[in-house]
């Protein structure tokens, strides 16, 4: 299997993605973050002095998706069309669970955007609450779905 980001002399380099066709693409990642069952209800009853802590990592995990080639070197820049953050709450096991979707229509993927959306919505939510839970985890990063591209469509079986 040939390294697409490897160059004839074994250097790095940018995928030339030129030559594809545009076409719609969808990337769903998600995130868990575990906690305190004491700081879990503090976040699900707005209890946090920082503020509304899923509203803030909400903003977060979109700016993130926005920034995604500035900060993972190989990645192309973007023309994102929609990206949205859902939560799923779990009491029992005092967990968030983060969900990214971003889109686009474009020449490449959009996975490492998604993925570093709900990775930035959790260290968000880490970050708004470590002042009382240092324990925090972030876990299960890992992407859902993919679709789009001559790859076709990609689903985690998790």
């Amino acid at each position: 299997m040939n390294l697409t980001h490897i160059n004839e002399q074994g250097h790095a380099k940018m995928v030339d993605v030129s030559e594809k066709n545009d076409t719609m693409r969808v990337g769903v990642a998600c995130a868990t973050i575990s906690m305190l069952p004491e700081t879990y209800e503090r976040i699900m009853n707005g209890d946090i002095k920082k503020g509304d802590v899923l509203a803030v990592a909400q903003v977060a995990g979109i700016m993130a998706a926005k920034k995604t080639p500035d900060i993972i070197p190989m990645c192309h820049p973007l023309l994102l069309t929609g990206v949205d953050i859902t939560y799923e709450p779990d009491e029992i096991t005092s967990s968030i669970k983060i969900i990214a979707t971003v889109k686009t229509t474009g020449k490449t993927g959009i996975e490492m955007e998604a993925l570093t959306s709900a990775t930035a919505a959790a260290l968000t939510i880490y970050d708004m609450c470590k002042a009382i839970d240092r324990a925090m985890v972030i876990n299960d990063i890992y992407l859902l779905e993919k679709d789009g591209g001559k790859s076709g469509h990609y689903i985690a079986v998790k």
